[in-house]
């Protein structure tokens, strides 16, 4: 997630990739980054990224977070702004495991690479309207951002956070079914990808409910209704409400140790 929104606030135009410096403790994902960023220079310590940095964006798994406060912890004060994006971590458990830094937490999804994300923010302990704006303007670079109660970021981890995942499963298998009644399977996953983003845009373009774009399609004993009623006797519909249910319950799991 680092990476896809480094390349996303470089191709925005929003940063140059000289002014960035980023840590890791996986040599090879410090290599990974420096391949796809080479004007961003790199450190072998969180602190010190910290100490060079005016703003510092805080994406490790919600696993290792208790390791790298520790390791931030004395190099963040009042004139350092935090963005976490790392799951499920509560702006609580930031502020005293990184002390008196101002602080940002964002959900962001992996989209941000091709300008095409759906994240929320939420301000902690600190942060100013200045803070806000900064962080709009840098999600915003990258797509789509709305800021949020914390209390509602679990539910945006399974909404858009974990979301791609499941349009992906939805992309593979619309185009397997394609592939099973002969289509070439090249052919099967554009018509399968560009579906899904044309309907997608579809709904933000003209603002009309998903239900009244389905009933546009779905005429009175067609084929679309046929396939519709199939999807609805398979449970698709309930499925996917379960699917970012039970997300959004690990992330609360994960904050709450």
């Amino acid at each position: 997630m680092a990476r896809a929104l480094a390349r996303g606030f470089t191709t925005a135009g929003l940063l140059a990739e000289t002014q960035m410096v980023a840590a890791d403790p996986v040599a090879a994902a410090l290599a990974e980054f420096q391949r796809l960023l080479p004007g961003c220079s790199t450190e072998r310590e969180n602190a010190e990224v910290a100490r060079r940095s005016d703003i510092m964006v805080l994406a490790v798994k919600p696993q290792q977070a208790k390791t790298a406060l520790a390791e931030l912890r004395g190099a963040l004060g009042k004139d350092k702004l935090v963005i976490s994006i790392v799951t499920g971590i509560r702006l609580q458990a930031l502020a005293e495991g990184l002390g008196p830094c101002r602080l940002v937490r964002v959900m962001p999804n992996t989209p941000c690479l091709v300008g095409q994300s759906a994240s929320a923010y939420c301000l902690g302990p600190g942060a100013t309207q200045a803070d806000a704006e900064l962080v709009a303007q840098l999600l915003g670079s990258v797509g789509v951002a709305i800021q949020l109660d914390e209390k509602l970021l679990d539910a945006v981890t399974g909404l858009s956070g974990s979301g791609p995942a499941y349009v992906y499963l939805m992309i593979e298998a619309l185009a397997d079914g394609g592939v099973r009644l002969g289509l070439p399977r090249e052919v099967a996953l554009k018509l399968a990808a560009q579906t899904v983003k044309g309907a997608a845009e579809m709904v933000l373009t003209t603002g009309d409910h998903p239900g009244v774009l389905k009933d546009r399609v779905a005429s009175p004993g067609g084929t679309t209704i046929a396939g519709l009623h199939v999807m609805e006797n398979h449970g698709v519909r309930g499925a996917l409400i379960s699917a970012v249910e039970a997300a959004a319950r690990r992330a609360t799991e994960l904050a709450n140790g």
